[in-house]
C-alpha cells in the first residue's frame, strides 16, 4: 500500500520497537492504527541514537536489552502488515543497521514484510544513490530529511531524490517534545513546496492538540515521536490504552 495523506489532518506515529518489548510494540502499534494514525514509523533501536533526545534514548537503550534486531523489526513489520493493509508502514532507522544486514538484502525483506518506505536517519541524500536503487528495485519509498538549516540547492535535491514523502526536520537539534512550536517548520515547508509537490510530513517537538493542529494548517502531516514515547515510558502496563487516548485527543481537535 503506497504512502498516501489525503484526509487530513494526518498523523504519522513513531514507536521504538522492542520497548518495553516487542509483544507491547504489537498492541501499541494496533493501538495507534485503530485510533486513526494513519502511518506508523517503526523505529529501530540502535545503541548510538545522535539525532534523538533523552526520550528516545531511553527507549533505545530498553530495546536493546531484549535484544531487538532490525531483523526482528521487520518480523513484526509482517505481522502488522498482515493485519492492517491501508496503513503506512516506514522503517525509521540509522544506516548502520542496514548496512550490517546488507543494503539489498534489507530492502528485499523489507518489501517482503509489506514495508512501504525507508527512513534511514543519517544517510546524507548526497551519498544516497546505492540505497535509492535499491528501494526503487523493491518499491520502496525513500525519505529524506529537510533541516532549517538546509539551503535551496540541497532542499531542491532532497526534494528530487524522496519518495513517498519528506520529513522536514521543525528545528535543529534532536528530538523532543517542546512546549512551543518555532516559526522554522513553516518557513521550511514553504522553501520545500518551491521545489517539489511531495507530500511533507513536519516532525520534531510537536506534543501537544494544539501543536498538531497548527501543523496541520501548512503540512500534509504531523510525526509525532518523543510524545508517544514517553507516554509508552509514564505507563506501564497500559502502554496501549495510553496512547491510543493520546492519539484521539490528538486528531479531535482537527476534525
Amino acid at each position: 500500500m503506497p504512502l498516501h495523506f489525503e484526509s487530513k489532518p494526518c498523523l504519522v506515529a513513531y514507536v521504538t520497537c522492542g520497548d518495553p518489548d516487542l509483544a507491547t510494540t504489537r498492541e501499541i502499534i494496533f493501538a495507534a492504527i485503530k485510533a486513526g494514525a494513519n502511518t506508523i514509523e517503526l523505529g529501530v533501536p540502535f545503541s548510538d541514537p545522535v539525532a534523538d533526545g533523552p526520550v528516545i534514548q531511553r527507549a533505545s537503550e530498553r530495546a536493546l536489552k531484549h535484544n531487538t534486531p532490525l531483523e526482528q523489526v521487520l518480523k513484526l513489520t509482517a505481522e502488522i502488515r498482515e493485519h492492517s493493509q491501508s496503513t503506512g508502514l516506514v522503517i525509521f532507522t540509522y544506516l548502520n543497521p542496514i548496512l550490517r544486514m546488507g543494503m539489498e538484502k534489507f530492502c528485499k525483506v523489507a518489501r517482503l514484510a509489506g514495508v512501504d518506505g525507508i527512513l534511514a536517519l543519517d544517510l546524507p541524500v548526497e551519498e544516497s544513490a546505492d540505497y535509492i536503487r535499491c528501494a526503487k528495485a523493491n518499491d520502496l519509498a525513500a525519505i529524506f530529511i529537510a533541516a532549517p538549516t538546509s539551503i535551496d540547492q540541497r532542499l531542491k535535491l532532497i526534494g528530487e531524490a524522496s519518495t513517498g514523502f519528506i520529513y522536514a526536520v521543525s528545528r535543529t537539534g534532536v528530538t523532543g517534545a517542546r512546549k512551543q512550536m518555532s516559526s522554522d517548520a513553516q518557513d521550511l515547508v514553504r522553501r520545500i513546496r518551491k521545489f517539489t509537490k511531495k507530500p511533507v510530513a513536519v516532525g520534531f517537538g510537536i506534543s501537544t492538540p494544539e501543536q498538531f493542529q497548527a501543523v496541520a494548517q501548512y503540512a500534509d502531516a504531523c510525526v509525532i515521536g518523543s510524545a508517544i514515547v514517553e507516554i509508552i515510558e509514564r505507563n506501564p502496563g497500559k502502554e496501549a490504552a495510553s496512547v491510543a487516548q493520546f492519539i484521539g485527543q490528538l486528531l479531535a481537535v482537527g476534525r
